[in-house]
């Protein structure tokens, strides 16, 4: 069984003579105290200070204002007050870091339609019409995303679907965040997701244009 509390980290560089990948491998501590440490420290670049455009964009015309949402490692939760903006009014943010959710919880005291939990995403109990992925993903050892399937699968409501954003990108740097191909995601969440949008985002941050695929993946019926 994997541990959660650690980490495959992952440099990889495509060489332009002969496109092999060069793997380099090394084992770290990626759990509370690594997040929580990060938010101390102020070591957050994934943090672009405003919601995704394209995931906006899709939930401007979402019909159902009054899904059950999740945002799982939703940091600052830029989308979270689109949400609100856009009439939404069950919101749920679930972030592995104290920091991070005490920020949470002060930016958000006002509006009740957002609810805060701080915990652990492989242990969250509750049941959700729809899970905006957002940098959470590509932030979790690549060996432990069947379990990130698994879990999302147990989370959703029959019809639910994962809607956001994964990098198509192998990254040079150690991660995280941890990348991946068009080819890799549909392998591993075709199974137990029918597939109803998975293709290269068009509005992207200007950072990461041309680097995202934006997705919407529905619940299939069967059990896992």
């Amino acid at each position: 069984m994997i541990n959660k509390n650690h980490v495959i980290l992952f440099s990889i560089s495509d060489k332009k003579k002969n496109s092999n990948f060069i793997l380099n491998i090394k084992m770290t501590n990626i759990d509370q105290t690594f997040w929580q440490d990060r938010w101390e420290n102020g070591q957050t670049g994934w943090d672009v200070g405003y919601a995704a455009p394209a995931l906006v964009e899709y939930m401007k015309q979402y019909p159902n204002k009054n899904a059950k949402i999740l945002i799982p490692g939703c940091g600052n939760a830029y989308e979270a007050a689109a949400l609100f903006d856009l009439g939404f009014t069950n919101i749920h943010l679930l972030d592995i870091a104290p920091y991070a959710v005490e920020n949470l919880k002060e930016k958000f005291k006002a509006i009740p339609q957002i609810h805060i939990w701080c915990g652990d995403f492989f242990h969250h109990e509750e049941s959700y019409d729809l899970i905006i992925e957002q940098t959470f993903f590509c932030a979790l050892d690549p060996l432990l995303r069947p379990d990130y399937v698994k879990s999302c699968y147990k989370l959703l409501k029959p019809g639910g679907k994962i809607i956001g954003l994964l990098f198509n990108i192998h990254f040079e740097k150690e991660g995280p965040p941890f990348g991946g191909t068009l080819l890799e995601y549909r392998e591993l969440f075709s199974k137990n997701f029918t597939i109803q949008k998975m293709e290269s985002c068009y509005n992207s941050i200007p950072p990461r244009a041309g680097n995202e695929l934006f997705i919407v993946i529905v619940k299939k019926t069967t059990d896992l």
